[in-house]
């Protein structure tokens, strides 16, 4: 069974993680230049200085890592720590290169994120920053030349940094109107050679951590409540703007999503998983969907929640819904009230507890053969929109040979696993699934962990934990073999 002819495969990356050149070309700081280095057993933190003590620290990011500044203090950046994102692999000089890489392979599309304080480098600014616009420009001009369709993510956890210290992040309803004027700005600029957009990655990431998904420095239950919904609001006006612009644009939603699963029959068991389900549905119920849905709205009664919403958000959100639904896959988490003596297992931030029935790598993270083809049925059958896999793939220590191969079977076998069950989803089940673009194609920074080693690409980049390394590119053994399957259609998996 093969898969539909105008069917989007590609790979994806994350400026934050990839693009470098920080200070660059007249961008900004954002709140990802302020993350250090961590580790899979030492989380990343958030550096602060106190402008007027000189005092400075850190703070956790959330995700089980509490995130707290002390009063007076602001992110910053501090002399003599590691912060994986000012080079990261460093796409910003290297985008000619990579982007031919791409080409080889045969992709047919690039999901990449524009950096947003690289084109209004404070965020509120008056003017976007021309050189900015240039270098993104010279991307998509890349792009055109290998037929490549790109995917571009406006915010992909990083806000402009001056939008953090000087309005509290995405709890201020005044970064709706700036974030309208970048969407817009985007949109005209770049008309012609972008025709797909994501707003937010994995905006149910709000969820754990604010700073990271709104740039907050409140990881407050409110705050992060307020953040979501302003958010949301967003969303939709950059989703009339872009159909105002031009109707041919299509603007979808990205949800950070994964099949769970009920470690016992008990009926406790079973109410976890529903309420870990809404918990992260209730961002596509608003933004796919259209509707706050009532589970929601009880829950923010109970907690005493109030948002801060304008009459006509609710309009807003119905009449301007995304127009498909994007989403990470890397696997399954499994759940259960019956945790003693259970081991965790480890992800994409947060997986549950360790499956038996599943094989792990060196990070915790499970392989599950049938996670898309959940994914996507519960998807597909909950909002009857078209489906976009813009994230799926699995971190690993790849080690490069003498003579410069990297033999990544792990990661083939991974990827076989996972074709299949798309195939499946689409062949067996009529899904309506746009495309799919495999996590980090070229290696780049961990965004949970902040590590370079634990790689997801086809492309290995000379780089160490701390920064070290030439930079330089060699094709691993699953770029030959991603090759042979975009160029089958998705049938030759051999």
């Amino acid at each position: 069974m093969a898969f539909p002819k105008n069917f989007l495969w590609g790979g994806a990356t994350a400026a934050n993680q990839y693009e470098g050149g920080y200070l660059e070309g007249g961008k900004g700081l954002n709140t990802s230049d302020v993350l250090t280095a961590g580790s899979h057993t030492v989380p990343r933190r958030i550096t602060w200085k106190n402008p007027k003590t000189g005092e400075t620290g850190y703070t956790g990011m959330g995700f089980g890592s509490p995130m707290e500044f002390p009063e007076g203090t602001v992110p910053a950046i501090l002399e003599g720590e590691y912060y994986p994102s000012h080079t990261a692999t460093d796409f910003y000089h290297h985008y000619a290169e990579d982007i031919a890489l791409m080409g080889e392979m045969g992709f047919r599309t690039f999901r990449m994120s524009m950096n947003w304080a690289r084109i209004f480098p404070n965020g509120d600014d008056a003017a976007p920053n021309e050189e900015g616009l240039a270098f993104y420009d010279a991307v998509f001009d890349e792009c055109k030349k290998y037929g490549i369709e790109p995917l571009v993510t406006l915010s992909h956890y990083e806000t402009p940094l001056n939008l953090t210290i000087r309005y509290g992040g995405w709890k201020d309803r005044r970064l709706i109107g700036f974030f309208e004027t970048y969407a817009k700005t985007v949109f005209r600029r770049y008309e012609g050679k972008v025709k797909y957009y994501l707003t937010f990655n994995e905006i149910n990431c709000m969820e754990w951590t604010g700073f990271m998904a709104g740039g907050l420095t409140d990881n407050s239950p409110q705050a992060r409540a307020q953040a979501a919904h302003n958010q949301f609001v967003a969303s939709a006006l950059a989703v009339k703007a872009a159909h105002e612009i031009n109707p041919e644009l299509r603007v979808g939603q990205m949800l950070a999503y994964q099949p769970t699963y009920a470690m016992t029959c008990d009926p406790a068991d079973q109410l976890l998983v529903m309420e870990g389900e809404q918990g992260a549905l209730f961002y596509s119920d608003v933004q796919t969907g259209g509707h706050y849905p009532a589970y929601r709205l009880k829950k923010y009664e109970r907690e005493g929640i109030v948002l801060q919403t304008e009459p006509d958000d609710f309009e807003l959100l119905e009449k301007y819904s995304a127009d498909f639904l994007s989403f990470s896959c890397y696997g399954s988490s499994t759940q259960t009230t019956h945790t003693e003596g259970l081991e965790d297992t480890g992800g994409n931030f947060v997986m549950g507890i360790k499956n038996p029935y599943l094989k792990t790598n060196a990070w915790g993270w499970a392989t599950d053969p049938a996670c898309l083809r959940l994914a996507l049925n519960t998807l597909y059958n909950r909002y009857h929109k078209p489906l976009w896999i813009v994230e799926n793939g699995i971190g690993w220590d790849d080690q490069k040979e003498a003579d410069g191969s990297v033999h990544d079977s792990y990661r083939i076998e991974y990827l076989r696993q996972n074709i299949k069950s798309m195939d499946d989803a689409i062949n067996l089940d009529g899904v309506d699934l746009m495309g799919y673009t495999m996590w980090g194609c070229i290696d780049l920074v961990s965004a949970g962990t902040g590590e370079m080693k634990k790689r997801y690409g086809f492309v290995y980049v000379d780089r160490d934990d701390r920064g070290n390394g030439t930079l330089a590119r060699s094709k691993k053994d699953s770029f030959y073999w991603y090759k042979k399957v975009i160029a089958s259609d998705g049938t030759d998996l051999s």
